[in-house]
């Protein structure tokens, strides 16, 4: 593959995969109701650094402000967020995972592990081998994107 070629064609089959992931998963019963993608973002966030802001959270996902507050107010009425006064400012809240939350992101995780396990060990050594070489590169990728992005 030529390199003009490979930025297309990663987006697409990385972006494929997220995508076949999810669907796999929303066709598997969930207890609740059914969450979007941006608000298990949100969640999957709130669960990785409990207390975070509104205005944190959505500078961490990239998201406008009053995007993440609708958010917040959807997850908090379905019961899987908790807003609590900050510490230092009581106008601003702190956002913690309800246990509810916390029971459904890891059965999520377990879920979406099992899947994609399941499908790497169908793949022949040397593919499994090529996709763990991959990953530095992927990561320093994503360092990239994500250094452009919080680029002013």
């Amino acid at each position: 593959m030529s390199p003009p070629d490979l930025p297309d064609a990663l987006i697409s089959v990385m972006s494929g995969i997220q995508r076949l992931i999810k669907r796999r998963l929303l066709r598997e019963s969930t207890t609740g109701p059914r969450l979007r993608g941006a608000q298990v973002e949100l969640l999957r966030l709130v669960s990785a650094t409990p207390g975070i802001g509104v205005s944190a959270a959505a500078k961490e996902l990239y998201l406008a402000g009053n995007s993440v507050s609708t958010l917040v107010n959807q997850l908090t009425a379905a019961g899987l967020l908790r807003r609590e006064p900050g510490h230092d400012d009581r106008r601003s809240a702190r956002l913690l995972p309800t246990p509810q939350a916390e029971a459904r992101l890891r059965v999520w995780h377990e879920r979406r592990a099992r899947l994609v396990r399941e499908q790497v060990e169908r793949l022949d050594e040397t593919d499994r081998n090529a996709l763990t070489a991959a990953l530095p590169a992927l990561r320093r990728l994503a360092d990239g994107l994500r250094a452009e992005v919080e680029r002013p």
